[in-house]
């Protein structure tokens, strides 16, 4: 049976990573790179010397300013971000044209028949690194494993510049120890629940029976039940078209403003316009998110006649799905905005059609 080689890369604090690098007075500084503080915004990288203190990506920046005051805050530069992602994807298609990115600084490459012949993907996986490194003056950490659950599980342990490989030999000791929180597809609520049955580690995991984690977790407990046993028959598919594109934000304080909600929804919108464009994507679909204070969500949706990447259409769309909820009744924590319904790639040209009729 032919074992696969799969290299997951991610990059170390991506954005933050930039700004240090483009303006050396950042450098051993703690870069906050989101927006500014007194904003709703939130933080999308902090660098290394920021996470010291708590800061994390997804928290609000007034709280980020709290935890580091003397931080940096910087907004987000999009544009620079996608053109050195681009740069660094172009050295993974010198070895293989099986790339699967994740997201914008990170990325799956199967090199088990690889460009170059190299026989160890652990090679590769540092001439990677070094050529990242010299090419962009950025640092990038690895996982190399022979499935895609264990290479991305293993890209997180020696942050940054680091690399761990772990061999089918290695893997059932590693996944045993690992805390169950670390497990790629357990985010902190599924963690808690485990926590709470008694599930600390991927030992305690191996224990509970398949029927036991589909009755708790529902189709996720097969995915569980395989996981923990190194298990994952995934495969590196390059250029896999999204699904959706969207924004959300969980608010510092509740609100029932119905004028501050529609600044919100219009920030999201602009955001999501802003993404669109960036991937040449338009969508017909737009949904609106709502979490109340309850932690009660509830999504509204609308499917337009063509395709739209405007974000005043956006907003327009998802005001009108906003009068279908109990906003400005009830205390909001969280609004999204997606969009969704892609123009099919030109290779789907082909493919069937789903007709609109005038009803």
């Amino acid at each position: 049976m032919l074992v696969r080689k799969i290299i997951h890369i991610d990059m170390d604090a991506f954005y933050a990573s930039i700004e240090q690098r483009d303006n050396p007075r950042l450098k051993g500084r703690a870069v906050i790179v989101g927006g500014l503080p007194g904003t709703r915004s939130v933080v999308a990288t902090a660098s290394y010397e920021a996470r010291k203190f708590g800061v994390h990506s997804a928290m609000p920046v007034n709280q980020a300013r709290k935890l580091c005051p003397h931080g940096i805050f910087l907004p987000v530069r999009m544009d620079a971000y996608c053109q050195e992602s681009e740069r660094i994807r172009k050295i993974f298609l010198d070895y293989t044209d099986l790339v699967e990115p994740l997201s914008i600084d990170e990325a799956y490459l199967d090199v088990t028949h690889n460009k170059k012949n190299i026989p160890s993907a652990t090679w590769i996986a540092q001439e990677i690194q070094k050529r990242i490194y010299s090419e962009t003056g950025l640092t990038a950490s690895a996982g190399v494993s022979f499935n895609m659950f264990l290479a991305k599980v293993a890209s997180g342990c020696r942050k940054p510049a680091g690399l761990t490989v772990i061999t089918p030999k290695d893997a059932d000791s590693f996944i045993d120890t690992l805390p169950i929180g670390e497990f790629y597809g357990i985010g902190k609520v599924t963690a808690e629940r485990f926590r709470q049955i008694g599930v600390n580690s991927g030992s305690d995991l191996k224990k509970v029976s398949l029927s036991d984690l589909v009755s708790d977790f529902g189709k996720s407990g097969l995915y569980y039940y395989n996981i923990v046993r190194g298990v994952d028959d995934r495969t590196v598919t390059p250029d896999v078209q999204r699904k959706s594109v969207g924004r959300e934000i969980t608010l510092q304080h509740d609100i029932d403003k119905m004028n501050k909600i529609l600044e919100i929804i219009k920030g999201l919108s602009l955001e999501v316009e802003e993404l669109l464009k960036e991937e040449e994507l338009s969508g017909k679909t737009v949904t609106l998110k709502v979490k109340y204070d309850d932690f009660t969500s509830i999504t509204r949706q609308r499917s337009l006649d063509s395709f739209i990447n405007s974000g005043n259409v956006i907003f327009a769309t998802a005001s009108e799905l906003l009068n279908k909820t109990e906003a400005g009744k009830r205390k909001i924590r969280l609004l999204g905005v997606t969009v969704s319904g892609f123009h099919p790639l030109p290779s789907e040209d082909n493919a069937p059609v789903q007709l609109t009729f005038p009803f």
